[in-house]
Protein backbone atom coordinates (compact mmCIF):
# COMPACT_ATOMS: atom_id res chain seq x y z
CA UNK A 1 0.00 0.00 0.00
CA UNK A 2 1.47 3.34 -1.00
CA UNK A 3 2.07 5.83 1.80
CA UNK A 4 0.84 9.34 1.11
CA UNK A 5 2.09 12.25 3.19
CA UNK A 6 0.05 14.84 1.27
CA UNK A 7 -2.60 15.28 -1.39
CA UNK A 8 0.24 16.11 -3.80
CA UNK A 9 1.80 12.69 -3.06
CA UNK A 10 -1.54 11.09 -3.83
CA UNK A 11 -1.94 13.05 -7.07
CA UNK A 12 1.65 12.22 -8.05
CA UNK A 13 0.78 8.53 -7.58
CA UNK A 14 -2.28 8.94 -9.82
CA UNK A 15 -0.21 10.76 -12.45
CA UNK A 16 2.28 7.88 -12.49
CA UNK A 17 -0.66 5.47 -12.98
CA UNK A 18 -1.88 7.49 -15.98
CA UNK A 19 1.63 7.65 -17.44
CA UNK A 20 1.96 3.87 -17.08
CA UNK A 21 -1.37 3.46 -18.89
CA UNK A 22 -0.06 5.77 -21.64
CA UNK A 23 3.07 3.63 -21.96
CA UNK A 24 0.95 0.44 -22.10
CA UNK A 25 -1.00 1.79 -25.08
CA UNK A 26 2.12 3.10 -26.84
CA UNK A 27 3.69 -0.35 -26.53
CA UNK A 28 0.48 -2.06 -27.65
CA UNK A 29 0.21 0.21 -30.69
CA UNK A 30 3.67 -0.94 -31.80
CA UNK A 31 2.58 -4.59 -31.67
CA UNK A 32 -0.77 -4.32 -33.49
CA UNK A 33 -0.75 -5.28 -37.14
CA UNK A 34 -3.83 -3.33 -38.29
CA UNK A 35 -3.06 0.34 -39.06
CA UNK A 36 -6.63 1.45 -38.23
CA UNK A 37 -6.49 -0.21 -34.82
CA UNK A 38 -3.00 1.17 -34.24
CA UNK A 39 -4.34 4.71 -34.73
CA UNK A 40 -7.16 4.03 -32.24
CA UNK A 41 -4.71 2.68 -29.68
CA UNK A 42 -2.50 5.71 -30.18
CA UNK A 43 -5.63 7.76 -29.44
CA UNK A 44 -6.07 5.85 -26.18
CA UNK A 45 -2.44 6.67 -25.33
CA UNK A 46 -3.18 10.35 -25.94
CA UNK A 47 -6.29 10.06 -23.73
CA UNK A 48 -4.17 8.71 -20.89
CA UNK A 49 -1.68 11.51 -21.40
CA UNK A 50 -4.59 13.98 -21.21
CA UNK A 51 -5.75 12.34 -17.97
CA UNK A 52 -2.26 12.89 -16.52
CA UNK A 53 -2.34 16.53 -17.63
CA UNK A 54 -5.76 16.96 -16.02
CA UNK A 55 -4.37 15.59 -12.77
CA UNK A 56 -1.46 18.02 -13.05
CA UNK A 57 -4.01 20.84 -13.40
CA UNK A 58 -5.87 19.56 -10.35
CA UNK A 59 -2.59 19.46 -8.43
CA UNK A 60 -1.90 23.06 -9.48
CA UNK A 61 -5.35 24.13 -8.31
CA UNK A 62 -6.49 24.90 -11.87
CA UNK A 63 -9.17 22.18 -12.00
CA UNK A 64 -11.14 19.99 -9.62
CA UNK A 65 -11.97 16.33 -9.44
CA UNK A 66 -15.39 15.08 -10.48
CA UNK A 67 -17.78 15.37 -7.54
CA UNK A 68 -20.95 13.78 -8.89
CA UNK A 69 -21.52 10.05 -8.88
CA UNK A 70 -20.86 8.31 -12.21
CA UNK A 71 -23.07 5.52 -13.47
CA UNK A 72 -22.04 2.36 -15.28
CA UNK A 73 -23.49 0.22 -18.01
CA UNK A 74 -21.88 -2.75 -16.18
CA UNK A 75 -20.44 -3.98 -19.48
CA UNK A 76 -16.90 -4.38 -18.16
CA UNK A 77 -18.32 -6.65 -15.48
CA UNK A 78 -20.10 -8.94 -17.95
CA UNK A 79 -17.93 -9.22 -21.07
CA UNK A 80 -15.24 -11.83 -21.62
CA UNK A 81 -11.65 -10.95 -20.89
CA UNK A 82 -9.63 -10.00 -23.92
CA UNK A 83 -5.88 -10.22 -24.25
CA UNK A 84 -3.74 -7.76 -26.13
CA UNK A 85 -2.58 -9.30 -29.39
CA UNK A 86 -1.35 -8.24 -32.79
CA UNK A 87 -4.60 -9.49 -34.35
CA UNK A 88 -7.21 -8.26 -31.87
CA UNK A 89 -10.25 -6.34 -33.07
CA UNK A 90 -11.77 -3.04 -31.92
CA UNK A 91 -14.25 -4.70 -29.53
CA UNK A 92 -11.37 -6.56 -27.84
CA UNK A 93 -9.43 -3.31 -27.53
CA UNK A 94 -12.44 -1.68 -25.86
CA UNK A 95 -12.75 -4.61 -23.45
CA UNK A 96 -9.09 -4.31 -22.50
CA UNK A 97 -9.44 -0.56 -21.97
CA UNK A 98 -12.68 -0.90 -19.96
CA UNK A 99 -11.16 -3.50 -17.69
CA UNK A 100 -8.05 -1.37 -17.13
CA UNK A 101 -10.22 1.60 -16.15
CA UNK A 102 -12.25 -0.66 -13.86
CA UNK A 103 -9.03 -1.87 -12.20
CA UNK A 104 -7.95 1.75 -11.65
CA UNK A 105 -11.36 2.55 -10.20
CA UNK A 106 -11.12 -0.38 -7.80
CA UNK A 107 -7.57 0.60 -6.79
CA UNK A 108 -8.70 4.08 -5.77
CA UNK A 109 -11.83 2.75 -4.04
CA UNK A 110 -9.74 0.24 -2.08
CA UNK A 111 -7.26 2.93 -1.09
CA UNK A 112 -10.13 5.22 -0.06
CA UNK A 113 -11.57 2.49 2.15
CA UNK A 114 -8.37 2.34 4.20
CA UNK A 115 -7.42 6.04 4.09
CA UNK A 116 -7.02 7.41 7.59
CA UNK A 117 -7.45 11.07 6.69
CA UNK A 118 -10.78 12.39 5.40
CA UNK A 119 -8.96 14.67 2.94
CA UNK A 120 -7.15 11.68 1.41
CA UNK A 121 -10.33 9.61 1.33
CA UNK A 122 -12.21 12.35 -0.53
CA UNK A 123 -9.39 12.79 -3.05
CA UNK A 124 -9.20 9.04 -3.64
CA UNK A 125 -12.97 8.90 -4.15
CA UNK A 126 -12.63 11.75 -6.65
CA UNK A 127 -9.93 9.82 -8.50
CA UNK A 128 -12.21 6.77 -8.50
CA UNK A 129 -15.00 8.87 -10.05
CA UNK A 130 -12.57 10.07 -12.74
CA UNK A 131 -11.77 6.45 -13.62
CA UNK A 132 -15.48 5.55 -13.55
CA UNK A 133 -16.09 8.32 -16.09
CA UNK A 134 -13.39 6.93 -18.38
CA UNK A 135 -14.87 3.43 -18.04
CA UNK A 136 -18.39 4.67 -18.80
CA UNK A 137 -17.18 6.42 -21.95
CA UNK A 138 -15.60 3.16 -23.14
CA UNK A 139 -18.71 1.15 -22.21
CA UNK A 140 -20.90 3.47 -24.29
CA UNK A 141 -18.56 3.04 -27.25
CA UNK A 142 -18.52 -0.74 -26.77
CA UNK A 143 -22.31 -0.85 -26.57
CA UNK A 144 -22.51 1.05 -29.85
CA UNK A 145 -19.89 -1.14 -31.57
CA UNK A 146 -21.24 -4.46 -30.29
CA UNK A 147 -24.89 -3.78 -31.21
Amino acid sequence: MPRFRSINDLLDFAIVQENEAHDFYVDLARRVSRPDLRRLIEGFAIDEQQHALRLEAIKAGEATLITEEIGSLEIAETVHDARPSAEMNYADLLVIAMKREKASFRLYMNLASIAEKDEFRETLLGLAREEAQHKLTLEIEYDWVAS
